[in-house]
């Protein structure tokens, strides 16, 4: 039988002796703090640019449907006309209030005031 022994200077030297050899960095290049920021950066960039051609294909599938063409008549406000006057008389029976959203955004009115001989776009139902 053999015995080994082995004084604490000799069990360190040991030790270290399977970490010298090896290095984290095999090339011996060592980048500064400005060559790992770019690297940084290039690494979310990339991971920006995957993530969002990821995102666009996820909505492949959906289609925005464009509604059929709207046909308008064009009127000339008169004195005491409002939006909602103009819009009870072309709505048939119909929601007024959504009228008069339509004529508003049609014609990019931030209000609802209108002026005497103002020309306004209706759309037809």
């Amino acid at each position: 039988m053999s015995t080994l022994s082995l004084n604490a200077s000799n069990a360190q030297t040991l030790i270290n002796q399977g970490f010298q050899g090896s290095s984290t960095n095999p090339s011996g290049v060592h980048l500064t703090r400005r060559g790992r920021l770019a690297r940084t950066l290039l690494v979310l960039s990339l991971a920006v640019v995957l993530a969002s051609v990821f995102g666009l294909k996820a909505g492949a599938g959906t289609t925005d449907s464009v509604g059929a063409p709207t046909s308008f008549i064009q009127v000339t406000v008169a004195p005491g006309d409002t939006l909602w006057s103009l819009a009870s008389r072309m709505a048939d029976g119909g929601d007024v209030r959504s009228l008069v959203d339509e004529i508003a955004s049609v014609n990019s009115l931030s209000t609802a005031e209108v002026q005497a001989g103002q020309k306004l776009r209706i759309p037809l139902r």
